[in-house]
């Protein structure tokens, strides 16, 4: 809890006094757990030693299952939800998996959609500020999965007093030249198991999602924010 507490007590002050003294105490209870548990295996060792019907299974242990590596999770066979065909090799699962998630675009019909024009002026302030980076940025979870670019949430918060500037110049740099960086564009998209399936031969019980780089989901977050706000202040949704 004190742990907890004072990682609450570094996101709201910001400084590198709150940020050593969270950081000494969670090393600190790291350390304890580590402790703990080794303590907890030497106890079960112990009693097991003691046991005559326990020592055996503790010698099978010793020699067999702790000197094997942890085995590699398999990905099972696939098979399309249209085709009863099973499929082994590790280029037809690709294949169907792109298949399934990578579809042909189609164009949207919107014939149906009635014209309309609101001629409408508001004036607003283009310029990123850094409380709202920094807002932003904190608000994010810290953990959250890294991009390709391999930079978490957790290392720009910790960094934010120094990148602050940088940043805030950057996001503003992109609004004034109407440029998204080809950084910010890359994504890397991962394959994950539904949750609760009986089996995972059917390639309709997988998932994608996206993990964006974290600079571009601050950058839209902020733009978010601001296009709704002068929607709700101007009143320019449709009761409809």
């Amino acid at each position: 809890m004190k742990s907890r507490r004072l990682q609450i007590i570094w996101k709201t002050q910001d400084t590198l006094e709150a940020w050593n003294e969270y950081l000494k105490h969670n090393d600190h209870k790291n350390k304890i757990i580590q402790q703990t548990k080794c303590a907890h295996f030497r106890t079960q060792m112990h009693e097991l030693s003691k046991a005559l019907k326990s020592i055996w299974r503790f010698a099978k242990w010793a020699r067999i299952e702790s000197q094997l590596f942890k085995k590699l999770s398999q990905f099972s066979s696939l098979k399309r939800s249209d085709i009863n065909h099973m499929t082994t090799t590790f280029e037809k699962k690709i294949k169907i998996l792109r298949e399934k998630f990578f579809l042909s675009s189609s164009q949207a019909n919107v014939s149906d959609i009635a014209e309309s024009f609101i001629s409408l002026t508001v004036l607003f302030n283009s310029r990123i500020t850094k409380d709202e980076v920094k807002q932003t940025i904190k608000w994010v979870k810290a953990d959250k999965a890294s991009s390709a670019s391999n930079i978490s949430n957790r290392a720009l918060q910790v960094s934010l007093a120094e990148l602050i500037s940088v940043l805030t110049s950057l996001f503003n740099a992109c609004i004034t030249h109407k440029y998204h960086s080809k950084q910010f564009k890359k994504t890397q998209t991962i394959v994950l198991c539904k949750l609760k399936k009986s089996d995972y031969i059917d390639s309709k019980t997988y998932w994608l999602i996206a993990l964006l780089n974290i600079m571009s989901k601050a950058l839209k977050l902020i733009m978010i924010k601001r296009l709704s706000d002068i929607v709700e202040t101007h009143c320019m949704l449709s009761n409809a």
